[in-house]
């Protein structure tokens, strides 16, 4: 640990003192790390342009950079499918450390720089952890009671904020992306709120809220282009929209309706607010984008479909996201009830190419796991467990969808102990999510001996699908 420490303390002098004797003009930023347990040999930095640069990793699992004619902003660095932002300004010189197994509460900054940045993911990892909170208190805590614990806790980071800014001079840029995790963390969770507290049967007591719950919208800004990047910033604009479109959602609909967000009438107004609503052309193109993918995932009329799409190609000016969307209603369509599964190729856990198709001998659960959602991961497998038990006339194969070093993927099936048999990898990772619509481990697909699909959207961890399961075992039987 000392070893480390001195290395970093001796690489930042030596920046700092290339810093001291450049160019005034010479805008540039050193960036560079340690990775501890590393999930492969590298590290993606993103800049707000979206243009990404890789970085390896030397053989003491560290990495150095030097960017020139930085434009200051929120990063992203990735490393083994996990993320995390870091905020880059001309002249800094930040070294990180982390673990990957416990990345975001393990990463440290260093050097200068690294106190601003130090700052932003404390507030990150703390904002997690208030969300969680604050979800449990929705439920049932009432309207005016869960305003005063909202506004106490923006109060109190608020004041944190200050004193921490008084002790040293900071930028604009960073002043207002640090109040924007407070304000728009907060914003949030106001947003959210009628979602958790009436829930779907009774969502529409949303309009019986206190008149003033929605007062902090006049200071929102849906076109604050520096704040790409931060979390709670889009959290807010996403749950903000949902809720501005439940006046058309309620237009005709009575007090026993059950809320459907799925609806396509819901949806289109979620497109035409962002579009009649939000200037900024970047911010606008993502809140679109990911609105019409989440609902050509789940939704299973093709007119409707159809109708959304078309909603969208008019309003996005993003090239390629009307090409990634046209794309993905090709593939939703293939994953119809009735269709053969796509043809893809796995690597089994011997590092042997197999064909999917080869492995369906019978009906077949297949599910999905990220070694960087460990949680998901034993959940997963031991439900798979379960239900092979009950059913022990379906089969199960697990594909993890690891973007990274192949032996990565097979440490994590020993870690957990997992049989190796029925465990495999896409041979191509982003070909394999995009031909099966992978936006979530938590959805499997179920194909019928013959391997073609009876549901392309399966919820493993619902007693519906278990339900499901059972009724197309019995229909099955039946009709033999």
């Amino acid at each position: 640990m000392m070893n480390i420490r001195i290395l970093i303390v001796l690489t930042l002098s030596t920046l700092m003192g290339c810093k001291n004797g450049s160019n005034s003009e010479d805008s540039y930023v050193y960036f560079g790390g340690e990775i501890i347990n590393p999930n492969n040999d590298y590290v993606v930095l993103t800049s707000p342009d979206e243009a990404s640069d890789t970085i390896f990793l030397d053989d003491n699992n560290r990495f150095i950079k030097k960017l020139s004619s930085i434009k200051a902003g929120l990063y992203t660095f990735i490393h083994g499918g996990e993320y995390q932002r870091v905020l880059l300004e001309p002249n800094d010189s930040i070294m990180l450390r982390l673990n990957t197994i416990d990345f975001d509460e393990s990463l440290v900054f260093t050097g200068e720089g690294a106190r601003k940045n130090n700052y932003l993911i404390a507030a990150f990892v703390e904002n997690e952890s208030d969300n969680k909170k604050f979800m449990r208190m929705m439920w049932d805590m009432e309207p005016t009671k869960f305003e005063e614990v909202l506004d106490s806790n923006r109060a109190k980071k608020l004041d944190e904020l200050k004193d921490f800014l008084s002790k040293k001079e900071y930028s604009d840029m960073f002043k207002n992306i640090a109040e924007s995790y407070i304000n728009y963390e907060y914003y949030f969770n106001k947003e959210l709120y009628p979602f958790g507290y009436y829930g779907y049967n009774n969502l529409i007591h949303y309009k019986d809220l206190p008149e003033e719950f929605y007062a902090f919208r006049k200071e929102a800004d849906y076109n604050n282009e520096a704040l790409i990047g931060v979390n709670p910033y889009y959290r807010f604009l996403f749950n903000h929209f949902n809720n501005l479109a439940l006046g058309k959602y309620y237009e005709s609909a009575t007090h026993n309706v059950v809320f459907d967000n799925k609806s396509a009438v819901y949806n289109l107004e979620k497109l035409r607010l962002m579009d009649s609503l939000i200037d900024n052309e970047k911010i606008k193109n993502h809140l679109l984008n990911f609105t019409t993918r989440d609902f050509i995932i789940v939704s299973k009329d093709s007119s409707e479909i159809k109708e959304v799409l078309n909603s969208f190609l008019q309003k996005s000016t993003s090239d390629s996201d009307k090409t990634y969307i046209k794309k993905l209603v090709n593939s939703v369509g293939k994953l119809k009830p009735g269709n053969e599964l796509p043809k893809l190729t796995l690597l089994n856990y011997e590092d042997k190419e197999v064909e999917i198709s080869s492995l369906i001998t019978k009906p077949t659960i297949i599910y999905f796991w990220s070694s960087n959602l460990p949680v998901l991961l034993r959940n997963s497998h031991y439900k798979a467990k379960i239900l092979k038990s009950k059913f022990p006339e379906v089969d199960f194969i697990a594909i993890n969808i690891n973007d990274d070093d192949r032996a990565h993927w097979r440490s994590a099936i020993n870690q957990y102990k997992f049989s190796t048999q029925n465990e495999y990898q896409f041979e191509n990772p982003k070909e394999g999510m995009s031909q099966l619509v992978i936006n979530s481990v938590n959805r499997s697909i179920f194909v019928d001996s013959e391997g073609k699909i009876i549901n392309s959207n399966a919820m493993l961890f619902t007693s519906e699908f278990e339900d499901e399961l059972e009724s197309l075992l019995h229909k099955k039987k039946a009709n033999q």
